[in-house]
């Protein structure tokens, strides 16, 4: 949960970063700087989402939390049982090594270390496949926050969305300015409605 709270916050700050470059970026002119101060200057919006709230409360994320951590569970299991089968294998062979000949012996204890060669090397291959399901789905999430904040803003113009979590580099964040719940309602909604057509 923790990684997942650090992604988001890197994700945030991107799609922050993204939004403030693409606000300034308009037509440049090539005329003197003007260097007296406008007549009325007007605030910024910069509004902040409560990442942890985000997180626990996005059903996107909820979801493919629950597939991953199903995935995890199955491929535990999975490795469990592998490994139960050849602890019973090496206990069989164990009870039989005074009954067979050398030969025999050798051949079944190599037999017994490539099965757990084996054993180990499907475990990496499964663990690394995971993990890359996992990021495929961390981007997925990046990708509908960012690609929402993007959508909204055309409306709203924030100067910049922050991710806040407690104890983050934010000390202090004013109630006022939190847009989690608004964000959060938009991508709840968006979600399910892509839901209902599948």
């Amino acid at each position: 949960m923790k990684n997942a709270s650090l992604i988001l916050n890197v994700v945030l700050t991107i799609a922050v970063a993204v939004l403030y470059y693409l606000h300034f970026k308009g037509p440049q002119s090539e005329t003197a700087p003007v260097t007296s101060a406008p007549a009325e200057a007007k605030g910024k919006a910069i509004v902040y989402v409560n990442v942890d709230s985000l997180l626990n409360k996005y059903d996107f994320f909820k979801d493919t939390q629950k597939v991953l951590e199903s995935k995890r569970f199955q491929l535990e299991n999975d490795i469990a049982s592998k490994g139960r089968n050849l602890q019973n294998k090496v206990a069989f062979f164990q009870q039989r090594a005074a009954t067979m000949t050398q030969e025999q012996g050798r051949a079944t204890e190599a037999s017994l270390q490539k099965e757990q060669q084996d054993i180990l090397a499907y475990r990496d291959r499964a663990a690394q496949n995971l993990a890359l399901e996992e990021q495929t789905k961390n981007k997925e999430l990046y990708d509908e926050i960012y690609n929402y904040l993007k959508k909204i803003n055309a409306q709203n113009k924030y100067e910049f969305v922050l991710g806040y979590t407690k104890g983050g580099g934010i000390l202090f964040a004013n109630p006022e300015a939190d847009q989690t719940k608004t964000i959060l309602d938009g991508l709840n909604k968006e979600y399910q409605a892509r839901q209902t057509k599948k």
